[in-house]
């Protein structure tokens, strides 16, 4: 296959990117970032042809150009995860970004005969739903709240609304709390994932400090990446929406605490009372976690990467590849 990926040099682009290079497929990344130059050299040794384009996901003239006949999958990755102050500071360019941008990918993607485009939507879509279900399935009425969750709401409906007038085969992916290789800052992301944040203490030899253990259904980038080429690459879908996610929960301590065999005396554990916590967990309370059966019952997908392997495995792609990354 030929992919387009936009937002292709965030991490969870990139993770995408590396399942299907390693399959052989062509892969273009599209962003504003430049592609770091680790990643350039570890992508070079993958079976698939790698084309990094950089450039703005706004501007329409740019997208035109790159999404031209040949393309099978258009991939829309490209977003702002805003945090509250954010929303209050630039809230135009944070829709522009996450919702406004989709309307000339997809008219490009129309006029190239793009067989499939991705979009990658967020658990955030469920908004407070998350705090008043057990477990939340594709079906659960939405209730985002901040822009970043309403615009990924929206990218879904208006994706689907225009899907439908301009004969378009278009899915939207609700991804649960992701993390792995490539996650750095970047500017785009207003928190970094737990399980990043304390990788980075662990690596600066500091302790890591959680406010609460952070019970969460947790997803390791591979895993997401594996769902992401097998919907990309499926000849048919039952379904416009699917939920990609671990299907249980498991805590950020836990996880931390399996980190630090990887790093003699790195210390993870929950703050005393009174004492400031060092690892933010976006946001004061835990969500549901998200039904993955569709993708099960269709695909016989599930995330294989537990606790511990992820731990192991980050860890070894940090001291291969992630210090060089600015961290």
């Amino acid at each position: 296959m030929r992919i387009l990926v936009f937002g292709g040099v965030g991490f969870v682009g990139l993770n995408i990117a590396e399942a299907m290079l390693m399959k052989g497929d062509d892969v273009v990344v599209f962003d504003r970032m430049a592609l770091p130059a680790a990643t350039r050299k570890a992508f070079s040794r993958l079976p698939g042809r790698l084309t990094a384009i950089q450039g703005d996901v706004t501007d329409k003239m740019a997208i035109a150009e790159v999404v031209q006949p040949g393309v099978d999958v258009v991939i829309m990755g490209a977003a702002i995860t805003a945090g509250a102050a954010r929303d209050a500071r630039d809230p135009e360019t944070i829709l522009q970004v996450n919702l406004l941008a989709q309307v000339p990918i997809l008219e490009a993607a129309r006029a190239a005969g793009v067989r499939r485009i991705v979009n990658l939507s967020s658990a955030a879509a469920y908004g407070v739903a998350g705090e008043r279900y057990q477990e939340l399935d594709e079906e659960t009425p939405g209730d985002p709240v901040s822009l970043y969750a309403i615009s990924k709401w929206a990218s879904e409906r208006v994706g689907g609304r225009l899907a439908d007038l301009w004969g378009l085969d278009l899915v939207s992916l609700r991804l649960s709390g992701v993390f792995g290789p490539w996650e750095r800052a970047t500017g785009v992301r207003d928190t970094l994932s737990p399980q990043s944040q304390i990788l980075a203490a662990a690596g600066k030899d500091e302790p890591a400090i959680l406010p609460r253990p952070g019970l969460r259904d947790w997803i390791y980038a591979p895993d997401l990446a594996e769902a992401v080429r097998i919907l990309a690459g499926a000849p048919a879908l039952r379904h416009r929406l699917y939920n990609i996610s671990t299907a249980r929960r498991f805590a950020a301590l836990e996880w931390g605490q399996a980190l630090a065999a990887n790093f003699p005396g790195f210390i993870c554990r929950l703050a005393e009372p009174g004492e400031a916590a060092t690892i933010d967990l976006h946001g004061p309370g835990d969500r549901a976690p998200l039904s993955t059966l569709r993708m099960s019952e269709e695909f016989g997908w599930e995330a294989a990467t537990g606790v511990a392997e992820s731990a192991n495995a980050l860890a070894a792609w940090w001291w291969m590849h992630g210090r060089g990354l600015g961290r």
